[in-house]
């Protein structure tokens, strides 16, 4: 009778072992491209803390198995309720492309855009896509989590390049960079856990607008 237990109690060690083991399992995170896009004339790029632009760098990230975009047609309010340009389901529709018609454009200054996941979420990413037909940086860029769509308590940061604290959210230590059809990819070291995901940005070196072609929001939802 004894073996039979301590045989039983092997299996299920074995059985639990084996879920943690596929619970930890990491896997590359991957997306896919828009083509490339480049009109109109280039202006000087001039932002401190610049990126230095590599085309051959790849965004490197590897997330649980299982994880997947969460803001795929979900939800989207934004600062600037009536758009210049677009409309704002164009932030979540799956559509990369830089041509006319696939992009939001919100006023001049400090603008954000929030999605509503559906539910409290461990996020590991979030990759953006604000316009790549032509070369700029985009400034004051943050990008926040939390559970209360105001904003006010439980914010994580997740992204902040805004080295002047232009946007009054604190001063960011994380590079301006120069947006290509690759989109930037915002990791972070722990799971960031929310319901809402809200970016900021204030303008760009090409002009005072703010722009999103699409963002994705990579996690698992909480059960």
């Amino acid at each position: 009778m004894l073996n039979k237990s301590l045989t039983y109690f092997a299996a299920l060690t074995l059985v639990a072992s084996t879920h943690l083991q596929a619970q930890d399992a990491k896997v590359p995170l991957t997306t896919k491209f828009p083509p490339p896009l480049s009109i109109g004339t280039p202006v000087p790029i001039k932002v401190p803390n610049l990126e230095t632009l590599d085309p051959n760098k790849k965004q490197e990230l590897m997330v649980p198995a299982g994880t997947t975009n969460l803001a795929l047609k979900k939800p989207v309010k934004s600062s600037d309720s009536d758009p210049l340009l677009g409309t704002l389901d164009m932030v979540v529709d799956g559509i990369k492309n830089a041509d006319e018609g696939n992009y939001v454009e919100l006023a001049p200054g400090k603008q954000w855009v929030q999605i509503d996941l559906g539910s409290k979420a461990d996020i590991y990413a979030v990759w953006v896509w604000h316009f790549h037909s032509q070369a700029r940086a985009y400034k004051g860029v943050v990008v926040q989590a939390s559970d209360d769509p105001d904003f006010i308590d439980g914010v994580k940061t997740i992204y902040n390049n805004d080295a002047d604290n232009s946007n009054g959210l604190g001063v960011g230590t994380d590079p301006a960079y120069i947006e290509t059809n690759q989109g930037r990819l915002m990791s972070v070291k722990e799971p960031v856990q929310g319901r809402y995901v809200r970016l900021y940005s204030n303008g760009n070196t090409s002009n005072t607008s703010n722009h999103y072609i699409e963002v994705e929001v990579y996690g698992k939802p909480l059960k």
